[in-house]
């Protein structure tokens, strides 16, 4: 509502315009509540006297003379799915953040989009996650025309629980499958195949300068004060950081200078150890063999035996502390998951206690703690339910 601001915008424009050369401009425009707005006795007069009718056309308005000005200086406006507005011209292009039917409303109403909704890799998410989160899913009704109106897709790295040291395991090598997903049809999925590529390109950016791999086991060393990282990383690679925004929400404040260098910074988004051992268990209970069980029950003698060296560790180092109580989770799950192994393999039914009492078990250790959460548990409830499920059957 003050001409200022747009002879200021012009000015600005035209500097970040002539610097980058890029054809496109992101505005940005999303989460404006417009409280301030409709505090302001000047701006409201503006609206009335405008038939301004609320602060989704007031938005409107500011957008529609932004985009005069960035097209004046040959640029193409992207701006977040809260600029999709009537009267929005058509040659803005809308930037998804809530989700692929905003993107598609917007191809369905003629204007270009790009997707983010599925890709925010800051938020800690399995790569197979975003591997099977495509712009345009099957079944997805658009004309052809419509369907040229999506551009494509954009990962998103937010920066509030990141540093130098952490920023390459947060976008590597996730992004590799989303770049993936975003030049392939919608029908390639094989989740495994991608996982198995997904590994030799993780070594392949290390080869190129990244430091997702180096970084991991330097900040182990800090935290045990430089002594044998060994016990450590052998937990911490069955570990995950809470996903999405849990992190945010459990009585922990950050700021710009809080250190980002405890185990939930130090671990992967996603356990490959964890996936492989899935892999085991379904193997086993596929094919309950002595050959599958002595690889299963092996995997699990490592992990049981870890909490003795790494309690060692943690008494030296009070920053273990806060997952301690998890190193010795570990271990005990892994006792369970070892007698589950030979009840199957044998064919032996425990007793309806046994299983009740160690679901509960498996259950509760699957409990958070230092905002890492044990990912190795799973595999095993499943394991106990299936003896659960051929007790039933034999009955």
């Amino acid at each position: 509502t003050n001409e200022k601001v747009y002879e200021f915008l012009e000015t600005f424009f035209g500097e970040m315009c002539a610097l980058f050369p890029d054809a496109y401009f992101h505005i940005g425009g999303d989460e404006n509540n417009g409280k301030h707005w409709d505090a302001n006795e000047a701006i409201q007069s503006f609206m009335k006297n405008n038939d301004i009718v609320d602060n989704h056309a007031l938005q409107t308005y500011f957008n529609q003379r932004i985009i005069k000005i960035l097209e004046a200086n040959n640029k193409k406006m992207i701006g977040w799915d809260e600029i999709l507005q009537p009267s929005l011209p058509k040659t803005a292009i809308i930037h998804s953040w809530r989700g692929i039917e905003s993107l598609i409303n917007a191809a369905k109403e003629g204007y270009r989009g790009i997707l983010s909704n599925g890709y925010y890799i800051d938020l800690v998410q399995p790569a197979s996650f975003h591997y099977l989160n495509d712009p345009v899913p099957a079944g997805t009704k658009l004309s052809e025309k419509e369907l040229e109106n999506i551009l494509g897709g954009e990962a998103t790295m937010w920066a509030e629980m990141v540093s130098p040291e952490t920023i390459d395991s947060r976008i590597w090598p996730r992004t590799a499958a989303i770049a993936e997903r975003l030049w392939s049809p919608s029908t390639v999925r094989n989740i495994d195949d991608m996982y198995r590529r997904m590994a030799r390109i993780s070594f392949l950016l290390e080869e190129h300068g990244l430091l997702h791999h180096k970084n991991y086991e330097m900040m182990l060393r800090r935290l045990t004060n430089n002594q044998d990282i060994s016990a450590l990383k052998t937990l911490v690679d069955v570990v995950e950081p809470l996903e999405k925004y849990a992190r945010h929400s459990r009585g922990v404040k950050y700021t710009a200078t809080s250190p980002l260098t405890r185990v939930v910074d130090a671990a992967r988004p996603e356990s490959m150890v964890a996936r492989e051992f899935a892999m085991l268990v379904d193997s086993l209970i596929a094919n309950p063999n002595d050959q599958n069980q002595f690889r299963v029950s092996e995997q699990l003698k490592h992990w049981k035996r870890n909490h003795l060296e790494l309690e060692k560790i943690i008494a030296q180092s009070p920053v273990l502390r806060e997952i301690e109580s998890l190193s010795r989770d570990l271990s005990d799950v892994c006792e369970v998951g070892l007698l589950a192994g030979k009840y199957y393999v044998s064919g032996t039914q425990p007793s309806d206690m046994w299983v009740e009492r160690n679901l509960e078990l498996l259950t509760a250790a699957k409990k958070s703690r230092g905002q890492v959460e044990l990912v190795i548990i799973d595999p095993i409830i499943k394991l106990v339910n299936q003896i659960k499920k051929s007790d039933t059957e034999s009955k």
